[in-house]
């Protein structure tokens, strides 16, 4: 069986495609979760319980603002965690919330 080089480029760029969207997924799993005392979490009011928001602190808070319902949340709403680009792409709660919020149109 002869294969040409335009099969063989096509199919090349189909598996390193490949691979490497099987590598971003892997890696956004392997994400480290944003903790409280991340000095960006503290600087954006993160809790990763949005019912212990500091509501005097955070006057924007509203209840059934979340993680999950942000613009920002990189996964679907019912993932626990998802990376966020306002914590350079660490994993936050779904139920989480920071002042950064913005509700997802």
């Amino acid at each position: 069986m002869k294969t040409s080089r335009r099969t063989f480029i096509l199919t090349s760029v189909g598996v390193a495609s490949t691979l490497a969207l099987g590598a971003r997924t892997a890696f956004a799993a392997d994400a480290a979760k944003v903790t409280e005392s991340d000095p960006t979490a503290q600087a954006l009011g993160y809790k990763e319980d949005a019912s212990k928001v500091d509501k005097a602190k955070y006057a924007r808070y509203a209840a059934g603002q979340d993680c999950g319902n942000c613009q920002f949340y990189q996964g679907k709403p019912t993932d626990a965690y998802a990376p966020c680009p306002m914590f350079s792409n660490k994993q936050v709660a779904s139920k989480g919330w920071c002042s950064a919020y913005v509700k997802k149109a």
